[in-house]
């Protein structure tokens, strides 16, 4: 006797039920870029060191051996790297807030014309 084909039915995820869909918040056009650490400068200057001392080595090897490089190094030869670090986060630091001043006057401007509409209509 054969047997009747099942229907199929839809299986829910409990997780995903009853949630929406959050949207990211979107970064500002031309906004500030994240300043970069001591160990990011290293592995910019040395990346290509290590690629032509290892040409088979992929991504993830290559990131390997740079954080073994990083780890053998002394705190005076981390020194340049950190500084440069340091630098870097000065200046995100000063476009961050340099931006967050550009926005707060174009939002009071902003404010600051729909009341005097609002004057207006009155």
């Amino acid at each position: 006797m054969p047997r009747a084909a099942k229907e199929p039915t839809k299986t829910k995820r409990k997780a995903a039920e009853g949630k929406t869909a959050k949207a990211k918040p979107t970064k500002a056009k031309g906004g500030p870029k994240r300043a970069l650490s001591a160990y990011m400068f290293f592995s910019q200057d040395w990346r290509e060191r290590i690629k032509t001392e290892n040409p088979d080595a992929g991504f993830g090897e290559v990131g390997k051996l740079l954080g073994a490089k990083w780890k053998e190094l002394d705190e005076e030869d981390k020194q340049p790297y950190i500084e440069l670090a340091a630098k870097d986060k000065a200046r995100a630091e000063e476009e961050k807030t340099s931006m967050a001043a550009a926005a707060k006057s174009s939002a009071k401007e902003k404010s600051d014309g729909e009341e005097a509409a609002d004057e207006e209509e009155d």
